[in-house]
């Protein structure tokens, strides 16, 4: 059985947004056009706080992209965004919504990011997503959504970890940092057993 996850299509990370991703609303008509091809899908949504430890207004001499430590890891601190309720945290009006089963929502805890769909980055709590595909019978996952160098990326990690079959569909996603993502991420993701596809490969 095959889920595709929509990854955080949401305003602010999109053209215009708090934390745009270039070409982010491009992954948009692909994720529409595939999801026929799928027997569960499911989205998710960066929903954070207003006190978030991974807003750069919230640490005291930081500029957004500065890097530091949140809970103890490496943290990339960001613009504010995907704030619970605001605007920009809402899943885009052209992403075909009718045929997804759950959202999960990720990031809700002030003191830790949640780069992946699965776990916080400390892998301390999980969002629930796991055992959702799990008693749907879901054995292997497609990966679609923002940003291809954060989000993306550990969900796709996360899901190998746990033993789905795993493939991204590239033309589906778009990074912050293009070159690391061609030049670094992609090769370690092949490396970890990750298939990359285009969608007209489905």
């Amino acid at each position: 059985m095959k889920a595709l996850i929509l990854t955080d299509i949401q305003y602010d990370f999109l053209p215009g947004g708090a934390l745009a991703v270039e070409d982010g609303d491009k992954v948009i008509p692909i994720a529409n056009k595939v999801q026929h091809k799928f027997d569960l899908i499911v989205a998710t949504q960066d929903w954070h706080p207003e006190n978030h430890g991974s807003f750069a207004s919230n640490q005291e001499g930081k500029e957004p992209m500065d890097k530091g430590k949140l809970g103890g890891l490496d943290q990339v601190f960001w613009p504010d965004h995907c704030v619970q309720g605001s605007r920009g945290a809402e899943l885009h009006d052209d992403l075909n919504t009718n045929k997804i089963e759950a959202i999960f929502r990720k990031g809700m805890e002030p003191e830790i990011d949640t780069y992946s769909t699965f776990f916080d980055n400390g892998h301390k709590k999980d969002t629930g997503l796991n055992a959702y595909l799990k008693g749907r019978d879901i054995d292997h996952v497609y990966v679609t959504g923002l940003a291809a160098d954060f989000c993306v990326y550990y969900t796709l990690k996360d899901a190998v970890n746990l033993g789905y079959e795993t493939t991204l569909i590239k033309d589906a996603t778009r990074a912050i940092d293009k070159e690391n993502f061609e030049n670094n991420i992609m090769k370690e993701l092949k490396e970890s057993g990750v298939k990359i596809i285009t969608s007209d490969e489905l």
